[in-house]
């Protein structure tokens, strides 16, 4: 989850002042359920700690924003600089990221402090429309949707993080939706032709999504809603992780290798499936959206099904006409902070929120793609190797993030985001 943007039109300061007390202010909202020790533990090498999240976020505007923008301007800190860079390697150096558990000081008070700092300054630039240049602006609203993504991986690394402590902690009591029995599973049909893919027009988008071009699918089927945790169980149930012909090679030996029975943080007990959620432990429920798979099991399911998974293509046009669903899909703000069950309609639903949807489609650039110059420009291109990409948002997306171009993506073997899937096959 990591870009540069495209934009066609660039917003103006004072609203856009507006936008980042907003988004900053949510990112400490996420933490305030947070114990300091909450915040200071890394629970794995592709995790990392709430403080580091709170930290990195304000090092990515003093870099970009306040350093460039600012005469003369003083570091809030000089090791912040390496302390709290990602992997921008034209920047200067970073301390390693299996570390970042490690570093206890600066406290979690002190990175609050330095939070505090840096929005003042940013806040002072915004308030004067007149003396802030349009490029800073786009690095300003390339910086508050790069919040948004930290803030998806503050609730997924805190999830990964309490499933690691025995007392199965909750981060914070969480609404439950009423039971439904599963929607019967449909199949929707788009037919063949050549279709425009990636951003167009006004507003922001990473430069991932572009340049829009044109492709040809052949005519196939979508699934009407997203697998439910009730199909993935029959998957366990016919020894679907036994079975090496499901697998994809890789797949097969990541299963063998790291003993996977089950999605993560589901576990038997009592005679039955019980799963964590950010609420804490509960019996796995049928109707809901299977999450927690990586691509190989997403994979493996398909083909134990007599389907496949969609190529992002695929997802991006069905998903193009059903944009008007982004207003009522469960995202950050419905406060579930987990996958919901499907509506009973037979258009095509949960194509946003819930769960990221696994596609078959490499993670590599448009064709025409050129990342951008500078050190933003390492953000995609170096990149887009051996990762898959996902699509549609999740349970813990911010809804103002999301559109039906965005490209997420990760490596095959990756199963702590909140992902899931939809089965596809050619049109019958």
């Amino acid at each position: 989850m990591r870009s540069t943007p495209t934009l066609d039109t660039t917003p103006t300061a004072a609203p856009l002042a507006a936008q980042y007390r907003e988004v900053r202010r949510a990112t400490e909202q996420l933490c305030e359920p947070l114990s300091p020790e909450d915040s200071q533990v890394q629970s794995m090498d592709d995790a990392s700690p709430a403080k580091w999240h709170l930290a990195h976020t304000s090092w990515f505007f003093e870099t970009f924003v306040l350093a460039r923008a600012v005469r003369d301007y003083v570091a809030f800190h000089p090791t912040f600089h390496e302390l709290f860079n990602s992997y921008y390697q034209t920047v200067g150096r970073q301390h390693p990221r299996p570390q970042r558990g490690l570093v206890t000081r600066p406290t979690l008070d002190a990175v609050l402090a330095y939070r505090r700092h840096v929005d003042d300054g940013v806040l002072a630039l915004l308030e004067h429309p007149a003396a802030v240049a349009a490029p800073l602006v786009a690095v300003v609203e390339l910086g508050l949707h790069h919040e948004q993504q930290h803030q998806e991986l503050i609730l997924t690394d805190i999830k990964h993080l309490f499933s690691r402590n025995p007392l199965r902690p909750a981060y914070r009591e969480c609404t439950e939706t009423p039971r439904v029995e599963a929607a019967p599973l449909r199949w929707h049909g788009y037919t063949e032709g050549v279709q425009w893919v990636g951003h167009t027009g006004p507003g922001f988008a990473f430069d991932n999504e572009g340049p829009r071009h044109r492709v040809f699918v052949d005519a196939f089927e979508l699934a009407g809603r997203l697998v439910t945790n009730g199909e993935f169980l029959e998957f366990v149930a016919d020894d679907g992780y036994a079975r090496p012909e499901l697998w994809l090679s890789d797949g097969w030996n990541t299963v063998q290798a790291r003993g996977w029975h089950a999605p993560l943080y589901w576990e038997q007990r009592d005679g039955g499936w019980r799963t964590l959620t950010l609420a804490g432990v509960r019996a796995l429920r049928a109707d809901e959206p299977v999450c927690h798979v990586s691509y190989y099991e997403a994979d493996a399911f398909a083909r134990w099904a007599g389907a496949r998974l969609p190529t992002e293509a695929e997802w991006e046009i069905a998903a193009a006409h059903r944009t008007n669903d982004l207003p009522g899909a469960n995202f950050v703000e419905r406060g579930l902070l987990h996958p919901a069950p499907a509506p009973a309609r037979a258009d095509p639903a949960q194509l946003f929120g819930d769960v990221w949807e696994w596609t078959q489609s490499p993670y590599t650039p448009y064709a025409g793609y050129q990342p951008p110059a500078g050190a933003l420009g390492e953000y995609n291109g170096k990149f887009m190797c051996n990762q898959l990409v996902l699509r549609g948002g999740s349970c813990a997306t911010p809804a103002s993030h999301i559109r039906a171009t965005y490209r997420n993506f990760f490596p095959p073997e990756a199963r702590w985001q909140f992902s899931g899937l939809r089965l596809a096959r050619a049109a019958r």
